[in-house]
């Protein structure tokens, strides 16, 4: 039992008292809905967004930031600029580009988490594709109940049964084959994530109710290597700790007001909504740079750290 109280597993490799949490306020307490999710996305999803900045613009990163001018300069402006453009020239098909780019890049850092822990490469291989193979099937549930809205809520008790079943028989597969570890755990969390989009009527919920997960695995492991970059020196870990997390507030903070502004009734506060969204897509590219691990910068500044 002491496992599950392991800080690592109960904040990365099985958050899942984050959506459990969720989920019982939001069945509990329906009435406090809106309350729910805008704390969700101030204390959880916008501090993980916003913890990205301290992490990038890093005197660690500078130099080769300078380097590829084009991967972290031009190209984040030209984003910035297809947000905008998006956001108010076409919006629904730029909300399904978002939603995509979203659980793509959630899906991305499942597998990361789990490429991370897991060192047997046939287990690897079968974990990935499974993460791989749920989150897609997600997706396209989601496409058919929230944008082209063919699975009806008559549907859904017929949709859950057999996903559910899906689920247990896949995950029994590979329990019976590589048996109960740890890893094991991070599979578990990387195929439930997006689980929600088969049973919550509102999608901002499919969106940030299994997520929490993702937020909590962000959260700790940019927080980790930040630490362990100054880990000789624990004046200035303490500083650099406490920078980081004043930048990711104070950001939050305000993305979070922006977002509430999208029930507003004054339509110029409504256009605001597009701010925290262009700040999310942002975060999903400079994230796909930042962790990859295929360029020897981050193994030495980033990969290091995480296998310590």
């Amino acid at each position: 039992m002491n496992l599950f109280f392991q800080k690592e597993v109960l904040l990365v490799k099985f958050p899942i008292l984050f959506p459990i949490i969720y989920i019982a306020i939001l069945y509990t307490f329906p009435n406090f809905e809106t309350q729910l999710i805008f704390l969700t996305i101030l204390i959880l999803a916008e501090t993980h967004f916003g913890a990205t900045w301290p992490f990038f613009l890093n005197k660690e990163n500078f130099t080769h930031i300078k380097e590829k001018k084009i991967e972290f300069i031009i190209l984040p402006v030209i984003l910035v600029l297809f947000c905008i453009t998006g956001f108010f020239y076409f919006n629904n098909l730029f909300l399904l580009i978002f939603f995509a780019a979203n659980m793509f890049h959630v899906t991305r850092q499942s597998y990361g988490v789990m490429n991370l822990y897991t060192k047997d490469i046939l287990e690897k291989k079968y974990y990935s594709n499974t993460i791989y193979f749920f989150n897609f099937l997600f997706f396209v549930i989601a496409f058919f109940r929230f944008y082209v809205p063919v699975i009806t809520s008559d549907h859904l008790i017929y949709l859950n049964l057999t996903v559910i079943s899906t689920i247990i028989l896949v995950l029994l597969f590979q329990l019976n084959k590589f048996s109960f570890s740890e890893n094991f755990l991070t599979l578990i969390t990387g195929v439930l994530i997006f689980y929600p989009v088969c049973f919550v009527s509102n999608p901002v919920h499919a969106i940030i109710m299994g997520v929490t997960m993702h937020y909590s695995q962000y959260l700790y492991l940019t927080s980790h290597v930040i630490r362990k970059r100054k880990m000789n020196d624990d004046k200035d870990k303490a500083n650099y700790l406490f920078r980081f997390w004043c930048v990711a507030i104070f950001y939050s903070i305000v993305m979070s007001i922006l977002s509430i502004f999208g029930k507003n009734d004054s339509e110029f506060l409504k256009t605001l909504i597009f701010i925290p969204i262009t700040g999310q897509m942002l975060h999903f590219y400079l994230d796909s740079q930042l962790w990859k691990f295929s360029e020897n910068h981050n193994r030495e500044n980033i990969l290091k750290y995480l296998k310590n």
